[in-house]
């Protein structure tokens, strides 16, 4: 080719590759509406149900305990709990859709920075849910998950150093791939997106900006064949074929007789010393009967709806933590087996014992070899060192 086309070529080329990279940054920046997000002050829940407001809830969620109608209620059981990994960075902050779920893990995912396993199932069927940010798999949140027999696993890849925090392997191992795995790397856009303006005034980095709804979630789902049916298994060289998730699933006990409201109002603890963005408070409200819920000092709101979070059960649960274990600072806590936990309801304290027999077993809260029956609603378990301190 002559040296002058060749020129020509090159700066055709050149310009071609800027105008594309101005492109996809803007269009990567620019403002993604999902339902579920808040916009010049107004929500956008899509509804999703209609629900008789004089209709009778008595349908209890297999979750939480918490009653629901009929209508919610047959909604739910076509689908297997979603089980959502949402990050807990102060720049990532206000999260969207941790008012609406039944169940929340809280750990340290690693230097002190904690991350959240939500589970969501009853409470997001009425409207379509914004959930966000979405971050990477955990081992030990990949075991808490695995108790509630093959609920949607969720999340943006996972640590992968070989060894005991390979939470991509364990997936593998497990079989979710072709189970119950929605990984981002494999589902991709539209069901996944990255919002740089997720939370206004804020310019994120592009690790806070992955954005994903419930519905969305549950379309990949239902498009996969995974619906309220759990995977066949082999037992014993013996194929178990599949039922219904709830079958193999066995919920935790409920209070028909909620006790008066006792005087632990106040419920303060860390994760790591020291680290005081991830320090937690809970305040006991009497009229909601649930505990308020404050991060780093500051009151923890839902981006989708402003509303504080607010928990009608707060465990903290005490087992061992090892690490930083690797390069990636990635940590280990352990998922099985008995220890210590405080539970906090209705402003009263309980000591109990926490039990996990094996990775798929239920998490039960006991006193005195008794299932500890929990008020109806949000269960918030915080995962701590075993020499850690809780103030109440």
């Amino acid at each position: 080719m002559p040296k002058k086309h060749l020129l020509i070529a090159l700066v055709l080329y050149a310009v071609s590759a800027v105008a594309s990279f101005s492109a996809f940054s803007y269009f990567e920046r620019s403002k993604v509406v999902l339902p579920g997000e808040i916009q010049n002050g107004e929500t956008l829940l899509g509804a999703l149900l209609t629900i008789d407001p004089n209709a009778p809830r008595d349908q209890e969620c297999p979750l939480n305990g918490r009653l629901y109608t009929q209508v919610e209620r047959e909604a739910w059981e076509k689908r297997r709990p979603l089980f959502v990994m949402i990050e807990n960075h102060p720049d990532a902050r206000p999260q969207s859709g941790l008012s609406r779920a039944d169940v929340v893990f809280e750990a340290v995912a690693e230097g002190g920075v904690t991350r959240f396993g939500a589970l969501f199932y009853c409470a997001a069927q009425v409207q379509d849910l914004t959930l966000a940010p979405v971050r990477s798999a955990r081992s030990y949140f990949v075991d808490w998950a695995s108790g509630f027999n093959f609920p949607m696993y969720v999340h943006v890849g996972g640590a992968n150093v070989p060894g005991p925090t390979d939470a991509l392997g364990q997936i593998n191992q497990y079989g979710w791939a072709l189970e119950n795995d929605l990984n981002q790397f494999s589902v991709g856009y539209p069901t996944f997106v990255r919002d740089y303006n997720r939370v206004d005034g804020k310019d994120l980095a592009t690790e806070h900006t992955m954005v994903t709804t419930s519905e969305k979630l549950w379309k990949v789902a239902q498009e996969r064949g995974w619906t309220n049916m759990s995977p066949d298994q082999v037992i014993n060289r013996r194929v178990v074929p599949g039922s219904d998730w709830k079958a193999g699933f066995e919920s935790w006990a409920f209070e028909e007789n909620p006790s008066p409201a006792g005087s632990v109002t106040n419920v303060k603890y860390d994760f790591w010393s020291g680290y005081g963005d991830y320090s937690v408070e809970w305040n006991y409200d009497t009229d909601k009967n649930a505990y308020l819920r404050k991060v780093g000092g500051q009151s923890d709101v839902d981006l989708n709806n402003d509303e504080q979070i607010a928990a009608k059960n707060v465990v903290v649960l005490f087992t061992t933590e090892k690490g930083p274990i690797n390069e990636k600072k990635h940590m280990m806590y352990g998922t099985t087996g008995t220890g210590k936990a405080l539970i906090f309801k209705h402003g009263e304290a309980i000591e109990a014992t926490w039990s996990k027999k094996a990775r798929t077993d239920e998490l039960r809260f006991l006193v005195n070899g008794k299932d500890v029956e929990m008020a109806r609603g949000l269960t918030w378990i915080s995962v701590v060192g075993t020499t850690n301190e809780v103030a109440y």
